[in-house]
């Protein structure tokens, strides 16, 4: 499958919006004419970024282990091994124009430390699934092997679903440290991990940026329904080759502006 996003011909035409475009995921994301509307009348425009500035990005991946990857893993998500590809391409992208890349990996050492989720939320066989995959040191916890890993990108543990909750990571810190402004959040699950992330992200004043065909969940449903509440109400949501040129073109507005500097 590819994944979708389809205006309402009646948006195309008065906003001119682009009706259908496609990326390398699995998840079909149809945005309904009635939320597109809501949008336009609230905001004026769909997104509400229409330029970034790499530099000041950070490409944030969400719990691409192996404990969600793996085939026969405790929290498998066939449709996020279909993310490596544009995953890969996101993080080459942000490395070339100046951000910074950061992996992010999920930790649940002792159900003790996940006590309403282990012991309400789950049941027991998959509360202790879920910690022997998600051990620090475990090989669930390793991040899935396809994934290109540099030198210079952040690996962070998280011992909550958001990674941008203050007291379960320290990726906020890290991120403000470097004067990064800006977050392109991918990963899985979409509805879980990542949207929790994203949602934090926004509310910590990150222009935060969901890209819809780097992120997996179960169903097409639970995907679209996270992007749809995203994009009315927290920050923005791009397919893959959207963001990559909004990156390359950020990068050339500033190299425009450091020659325009130089001649000066």
């Amino acid at each position: 499958m590819t994944c979708e996003v389809w205006w309402h011909n009646d948006l195309h035409s008065q906003w001119g919006l682009s009706r259908t475009f496609r990326g390398a995921g699995m998840h079909k994301f149809t945005l309904p004419e009635h939320i597109a509307s809501r949008i336009m009348e609230r905001r004026g425009r769909m997104h509400p970024y229409e330029a970034i500035d790499p530099k000041k990005t950070a490409l944030v991946v969400i719990d691409m282990q192996n404990a969600f990857l793996a085939p026969g893993a405790p929290v498998e998500i066939p449709a996020a091994r279909d993310l490596v590809p544009n995953i890969n391409r996101l993080a080459g992208a942000v490395r070339a124009t100046g951000g910074q890349v950061a992996w992010v990996k999920v930790t649940i050492n002792r159900a003790s430390d996940w006590p309403n989720f282990c012991n309400f939320v789950l049941g027991p066989a998959a509360a202790r699934a879920l910690v022997a995959g998600l051990t620090e040191g475990s090989e669930g916890h390793q991040i899935w092997p396809g994934l290109d890993v540099r030198g210079g990108d952040l690996i962070v543990s998280k011992n909550r679903f958001s990674a941008f909750l203050p007291a379960a990571c320290e990726l906020p810190e890290l991120l403000r440290s470097r004067s990064l402004d800006t977050v392109l959040i991918v990963g899985t699950l979409t509805n879980v991990c990542s949207e929790s992330s994203a949602r934090d992200a926004a509310m910590l004043d990150f222009k935060t940026i969901m890209i819809s065909d780097a992120n997996a969940t179960r169903s097409d449903e639970e995907h679209a329904a996270t992007l749809i509440a995203f994009l009315q109400s927290f920050g923005d949501v791009r397919t893959t080759d959207e963001t990559v040129d909004m990156l390359r073109q950020g990068a050339g507005r500033v190299a425009r502006v450091s020659e325009s500097t130089a001649l000066r």
